[in-house]
């Protein structure tokens, strides 16, 4: 049943449903978390304390990764690894226009260049096919973006690279556990980065990210160039000229909470996810994004094109159902970058994506109620 509070003549209207709701999962690991948030207030090891590296070893084993590397934020994870690859001045990096302005900034703090490319129709991913015909003699590296919770087709990608001699970092801030052929996200490229911003699948309670590697000698140069540059053997010797982006305890202590729960609160997404897909094949004019068959997405986003974008998220707003949109201006659209180039895809797809509310604990009334709100709403 769908619950109601009094309209404002004492009419009863349907509630309202947010974006994002955390609370639940917060309800979860309360007490756990906040064991271990007094542990370490007691202990005082706020800066590199022993949560950073438990954790560090549970996201690599998670991801299939032999290393990770805790970091500041997502962008930050980005640069490091792109910096930690060796790419700069002189360097392009391609990376799709249908993106948080994220991904291409951290090519910009490298020292490099953005390549934007256009994204396939359906799943609004990079594609091997576009990453080869964008690649340049100046390519250095190549970052898929693993956009609304759905891996790209990694095998396709990796094999491009592969034969182009090009770097391959994945941008997987939205993409927590998903999987491309039962791989996860972060295991394919040299390097796979994250973002724990609170509304992720695996959130911490601020900022946070980490690095993903099988690289040894690549982690270790992402950790000093994390950490001020500083040396290995010597914590007064300095080998780079660094940055400060460390991984928080405090966010450390949150993340190691949460992810023995991640899995099931995916599973709980992707039943949210098929019932919407279930209801809006009915509705005529609403396509949601594809998942390809080889994918299993963690729908970090439920995103659908609709007519009249704007219109029908005002229209929604009204109902109290809540909306996002996930990007209506595409990076090489935006004016820090104003790049040449037409991307017919991004440009058209930017006009009429919607973003769903969508979170473990979205329920089916919920669902049935933005579905049904969705398709009054159209033109």
């Amino acid at each position: 049943m769908t619950a109601t509070i009094p309209g404002p003549t004492g009419t009863p209207t349907a509630a309202p449903v947010p974006f994002v709701d955390l609370a639940p999962i917060h309800a979860e690991i309360h007490d756990e978390v906040l064991a271990r948030l007094t542990a370490i207030v007691e202990r005082g090891d706020f800066v590199g304390g022993g949560a950073v590296g438990e954790f560090e070893e549970a996201w690599a084993r998670y991801c299939g990764r032999r290393h990770a590397v805790g970091v500041a934020n997502g962008t930050d994870a980005l640069e490091l690894a792109l910096r930690a690859l060796g790419v700069g001045p002189g360097d392009e990096v391609i990376v799709p226009a249908n993106t948080f302005i994220a991904t291409p900034e951290a090519v910009v703090a490298a020292g490099a260049t953005p390549r934007f490319v256009d994204v396939d129709p359906a799943t609004l991913l990079v594609t091997p096919e576009l990453v080869a015909d964008a690649v340049g003699p100046r390519t250095a590296a190549v970052i898929p973006v693993h956009l609304y919770g759905q891996v790209c087709d990694m095998d396709g990608i990796v094999a491009v690279a592969r034969r182009a001699g090009i770097a391959v970092v994945e941008d997987a801030a939205q993409a927590h556990g998903a999987t491309w052929r039962h791989a996860r996200a972060g295991s394919f490229g040299q390097v796979g980065c994250f973002s724990f911003y609170p509304g992720k699948n695996l959130g911490a309670f601020g900022d946070g990210g980490a690095v993903v590697t099988d690289d040894e000698a690549l982690a270790e140069r992402i950790r000093s160039l994390a950490n001020h540059g500083r040396s290995a053997t010597s914590r007064h010797a300095h080998d780079h000229v660094g940055m400060n982006s460390r991984l928080d305890t405090l966010q450390a202590a949150v993340l190691l909470t949460k992810l023995p729960h991640l899995d099931a609160w995916n599973a709980l997404r992707r039943r949210a996810a098929t019932r919407y897909r279930a209801r809006l094949a009915a509705v005529a004019g609403v396509e949601a994004v594809a998942v390809a068959a080889d994918a299993e997405s963690v729908h970090h986003l439920e995103i659908v094109r609709v007519p009249d974008r704007d219109g029908v998220a005002g229209r929604l707003r009204t109902q109290g159902i809540a909306t996002g949109l996930h990007y209506p201006v595409p990076c090489h659209r935006q004016p820090p970058f104003a790049a040449e180039v037409a991307l017919a895809v991004c440009e058209q797809a930017a006009t009429e994506i919607l973003s769903l509310p969508m979170y473990p604990y979205l329920s089916d009334a919920q669902v049935d109620r933005v579905v049904d709100a969705l398709a009054e709403a159209l033109p």
